[in-house]
Formats: C-alpha cells, structure tokens, sequence
C-alpha cells in the first residue's frame, strides 16, 4: 500500500480515495458517526441490506444513511451530487448506466471521499466465467415475471391466513406456523411471503382448542415457534402498556402463566412430530433461514428433520 496525491491506494482491491485536509471523510477521535450515501438505479434494497451488514460490524460508529433511489438520469445525479457535497462520506452505488455511474465516481474522486461500486466484483467474476456480454438493465431483478407474481399471491395467502383466519384453507399453504402470543409469527410469515411462499400461523391459546384441520394437515411443514418465558414476557408487558392494558388480564403477562403456555407447545410439537424453533436470540431473518432449511429438506425427503 502507498500513498498517492488523493489518498491511500490499494494494490490488492479498486481504488478508494482518502481522505483530503479539510474535505474529505474521516471518522476523529470525537466523532461518533458517518454520512453514508446509497446510490441505486432501482430500489436500493441491494444496496441496504450491504450497507447494513458492514455497519453493523462497527459498533463505535453510527452510519447515517442517505438512500437515493431510481436514480437514471443525469438531472437526478445532480440532486444527488449536490447531497454528497453537503454531507461527505462513504458513497456505495449500484448504476448499471456507465456514464451516469463514471460521472458520479468523478465527482467523488474530485472531492476525496471512498466510493465503491459494489456490483463491479460480481459483474467482473460473472463476465469472467460466462464470457458473454450483460444487458445493464436498470432494476432487471425486479421485473413482472411469474416468480414476481408467485410472490404477489403469496402474500396474498399469507395476509388472509393470519392468525387463524380461514383455517379450512391451511392445508393450501406451504408452511404453517404455531405458537402463543409474541413469537413473531406474523412478520416471519409476511418476510417468509416476500420469498414466494405460502404461509399461515395459527396461535396457541390456553383453554382454547386449535383448528382440528390443523392436526390433519398432510401437505403444508408445520413449525413450532418458543421464545424463554422471559423474552415473551417483556414482549408482552410493552405491549400492554401501549395499547393501555385493553383487553389482556394479568395471566397474559404473568411469568409462570407463560412458561406453562411454552411448555404445551413443546408437548403439542412433540406429539404431533412438528420441528420446533427457539427465535429468543433470533432475528425475523434467522428464524426465516431455518424454517427455509427445514422446509427445503420437507420438499425434498418428505418430512423435515429433527431439530437439536
């Protein structure tokens, strides 16, 4: 690595300038966190979940966060220009329109702040291998094609088949969740959804029967979701207190209450042969993971695996 008029330039990756006295970015001693501007031709969805997953390895600095999305004009490069000007920082883009995409690396060379297209080392291992030219179609991933429509009509299903609703229809899912209150149900169902699958939840509540359709389901995976006693009853607490304690009595967040709750869904799961899926320490995407997993080797063997 040396030193170069604008920065610091690496042998072993693209160039990244540096930082320049007085304009460029640098995060000092006193400072706690960085503009970082997200650049994309489409929605930018590729872009966030990149930028999130490196920010979040940095945990002395918060990121700042300008999304500028659809941008595929030069007028709409402008605006955005005029924005990085503002508010310095790191710049990570996806354009596919090479002119547009060379302007803007101009600008940031020319101010000295780190830029980087993140599309360029797929595009350049895909162009090895392939050896045949692609299209640099803004947004081709999101086109109006029969998987798009799979999508659309999942979560159709999905929002229909929320908590219990129309439970003669389960057995038209793909998968179905079961748990008692707070086990993220609902949001895993709807990102399981965004994926092209069909999923509906029933919940678990004491004294109260589940759908008898629901134990003689013979085509959708059925997943059993628990959290600890305590996660559920924090989840709980914070929403009674935000809907005013309408509606719930004090059994809902009583810890003991709740942990029997999660112990017959462990039997039930148990009895019943359904994989079962601790989410206390689990993000909605995790959870999602694992269920696509178990649901991949359902498709696959006909049953889903055993869960440790």
């Amino acid at each position: 690595m040396k030193s170069g008029k604008r920065g610091w330039i690496c042998r072993r990756g693209p160039v990244v300038p540096g930082h320049q006295h007085g304009r460029g970015f640098a995060v000092g001693k006193s400072r706690h966190y960085f503009h970082l501007h997200l650049v994309s031709d489409s929605t930018g969805e590729t872009l966030m979940t990149v930028a999130r997953a490196a920010t979040v390895q940095y945990e002395a600095v918060r990121a700042i966060e300008h999304m500028y999305p659809l941008v595929r004009t030069h007028k709409q490069l402008d605006r955005v220009i005029g924005q990085i000007e503002q508010a310095p920082g790191i710049v990570l883009y996806t354009l596919v329109d090479k002119e547009i995409a060379e302007r803007l690396e101009r600008f940031c060379r020319e101010i000295g702040i780190p830029f980087v297209n993140i599309l360029d080392p797929v595009f350049a291992v895909f162009q090895s291998y392939l050896n045949v030219p692609f299209t640099r179609r803004p947004g081709g991933q999101h086109a109006l094609d029969a998987e798009y429509f799979k999508r659309i009509d999942a979560l159709n299903y999905t929002m229909m088949h929320d908590d219990g609703q129309i439970a003669e229809n389960l057995n038209q899912a793909d998968i179905v969740l079961v748990g008692i209150s707070r086990t993220s149900k609902t949001p895993t169902c709807i990102y399981l959804a965004n994926r092209g699958i069909k999923c509906a939840n029933v919940p678990i509540v004491p004294d109260i029967p589940l759908p008898a359709e629901l134990t003689r389901l013979s085509h959708p995976l059925v997943v059993g979701l628990v959290a600890s006693p305590e996660r559920i009853q924090q989840i709980r607490q914070n929403r009674v207190l935000s809907l005013n304690s309408e509606g719930y009595n004090d059994l809902y967040v009583d810890r003991r209450e709740i942990a029997r709750e999660i112990a017959a869904t462990r039997r039930l799961c148990v009895e019943q042969g359904w994989p079962l899926i601790d989410v206390t320490r689990r993000s909605i995407e995790e959870t999602a993971a694992e269920i696509m997993e178990l649901f991949r080797h359902f498709k696959n063997a006909g049953r889903a695996p055993d869960l440790a």
